[in-house]
């Protein structure tokens, strides 16, 4: 075994110290979507995860502070929308709080089960939740994969240092 060159100071485990680690994490970014008593609902995902092949699963994580989270905790079904990286005004859109993620800037539709399907995307799901599993202040949410469309045209939208960003070769 060989000594690793100076690995810098270890810090004790904190929500700063898991950002400052995270922000170092290039992601995907994803929109999540759900239909809400008052309208839908959707937000910004950085935490999307493939969970299973057989059956088609999926994961995010969502606060629950979160204003989306009162809809995602009732909902039985949600979007789940792929961004290209010429969306960055609409990621931007849905991670801010207190916009109208919907509004005119926005284009979409109204989706399998009543669930908002966003437009022009790479890549949308619909998808029945099947659990909702506590983690500290959020909620790990699974979802069954119904139907989708992977066929959106572009290059995936990246999350990396705090800003969106497209690939480089």
């Amino acid at each position: 075994m060989t000594a690793t060159p100076d690995l810098g100071t270890p810090q004790l485990a904190s929500p700063d110290l898991l950002r400052s680690v995270f922000r170092r994490h290039a992601a995907g970014v994803a929109v999540i979507t759900a239909p809400g008593g008052e309208g839908p609902v959707g937000f910004t995902a950085t935490s999307l995860t493939s969970v299973s092949a057989e059956p088609p699963v999926i994961s995010f994580g969502i606060g629950v502070g979160a204003s989306s989270w009162p809809a995602i905790s009732e909902s039985g079904h949600v979007g789940v929308h792929i961004l290209g990286e010429h969306q960055q005004d609409l990621a931007a859109t849905f991670a801010r709080s207190g916009a109208d993620r919907f509004g005119a800037s926005t284009r979409w539709r109204t989706g399998h089960e009543g669930v908002p399907v966003l437009d022009d995307v790479l890549a949308w799901l619909v998808c029945r939740v099947v659990a909702r599993v506590p983690a500290g202040d959020h909620r790990i949410v699974l979802a069954e994969v119904v139907l989708g469309d992977p066929s959106g045209a572009g290059r995936p939208l990246l999350y990396h240092q705090g800003r969106f960003n497209g690939l480089r070769d």
